[in-house]
């Protein structure tokens, strides 16, 4: 129910593997953190925003919550018969409003406020996903995709990832106004597309991608200029590269993960992956496209991320969460952070470590048991 306030849950141990304070956030239920592009911290680094079944603990409909990080209590703020699912709600980075999308229903938070108001329900029942807000807080941008005859993303882990990328022939970027106004479809395209993120420093630039396997996706990551239109690509890839999980830096810049070498990007509920002959390497590239700097990686790792001044990077490996910090000689320093032991089963078992804003925190999320999902937080040591 909403305004239901739950008591803390934290409960602190020490990694086995790296000797690290871990604080475990969560211990009841379905739990899990916004996709490690849509940051769950306010930039004050004090609430954190996450999705929980609890008060349904016998289905796995997940609502809306926020916790005060230091004391540990909880407070729902939605509750929706659909629920929302993984990929499906972003955030301010100040935490003013919170938008995510039930069913075919796109609805915006005011956390100041406490007004949760409909702004748009598709009339074509379309899949909608992969939201995110405009810098200057006007735009609220997502993709739209075609439904399909594929599993949905909340089933097991990559069940019919290639099926749906050959099956979806219409896919859309599409904006609205916070006040509900201006809906309309800025690009459309034959394919499944995704990922779609507003730059943090230009209301007008974005990015989304063509989604699917790596291996399979000739061209992954496009930037779109949102008032005309017009796209232009993101590394020019060839033959051999199997690029994706691009996020935004803090100062605008554009990071990607190139596996090469046939690497389809996924992990299995096996705990296996494809692993190539070929190093892979972070891509660093400017608005333009345009790649501008490149850093080798010396382990495999299904998601990474940047703190804000781009000197630590954080990966989560079959195991265990790795930081990963490169060197002034060129070489990479590597070290655990945490055992996180998560099965992979499903898209919300993806541990999708998070660096808070400020970079001192990292958040993760593991489903040690394939349900009980839980949030975990660790402090990043300034060096490794």
């Amino acid at each position: 129910m909403v305004g239901t306030i739950y008591p803390s849950e934290k409960r602190t141990f020490t990694d086995p593997k790296s000797g690290a304070k871990i604080t475990q956030l969560t211990s009841q239920g379905i739990n899990y953190h916004f996709y490690f592009t849509e940051n769950s911290f306010d930039e004050d680094g004090k609430t954190l925003y996450f999705l929980s079944n609890r008060g349904h603990e016998e289905t796995e409909i997940c609502n809306l919550f926020k916790m005060d990080i230091d004391s540990g209590e909880m407070v729902q703020l939605t509750e929706d018969p659909l629920g929302v699912e993984v990929g499906k709600v972003t955030k301010t980075p100040d935490g003013e409003y919170v938008a995510y999308i039930t069913g075919v229903q796109l609805r915006l938070y005011n956390t100041k406020t406490g007004e949760n108001k409909l702004l748009y329900e598709d009339p074509e029942k379309m899949l909608l996903q992969n939201l995110s807000f405009s810098s200057d807080k006007k735009w609220l941008g997502f993709n739209r995709n075609e439904d399909v005859d594929a599993l949905p993303d909340g089933g097991p882990n990559y069940a019919g990832f290639k099926e749906k990328m050959f099956a979806t022939k219409d896919g859309r970027v599409s904006v609205i106004r916070l006040d509900g106004t201006g809906f309309h479809d800025v690009f459309r395209d034959t394919c499944w597309l995704s990922h779609f993120q507003f730059s943090p420093d230009d209301p007008d630039i974005a990015m989304f991608c063509h989604e699917g396997p790596w291996n399979y996706v000739q061209q992954r990551i496009w930037m779109i200029h949102m008032k005309t239109g017009e796209v232009w690509p993101c590394f020019r890839q060839e033959e051999d590269d199997c690029v994706g999980h691009e996020f935004w830096t803090q100062n605008g810049d554009v990071i990607f993960d190139n596996r090469r070498g046939g690497h389809d990007g996924t992990i299995s509920n096996t705990k296996s992956q494809v692993y190539a002959a070929e190093t892979p390497y972070f891509g660093f590239a400017h608005k333009d496209g345009k790649v501008y700097h490149k850093i080798d990686m010396p382990f495999y790792c299904n998601h990474y991320f940047a703190n804000k001044d781009l000197t630590m990077f954080v990966g989560d490996g079959v195991e265990d969460i790795l930081l990963i910090q490169p060197q002034e000689n060129g070489e990479t320093r590597m070290k655990v952070l945490a055992n996180h032991n998560t099965t992979w089963h499903y898209q919300r078992s993806h541990c999708h470590p998070t660096f808070s804003w400020d970079g001192r925190w990292l958040l993760y999320a593991a489903d040690t048991d394939r349900w009980n999902d839980n949030l975990f937080l660790v402090e990043v040591p300034e060096r490794i």
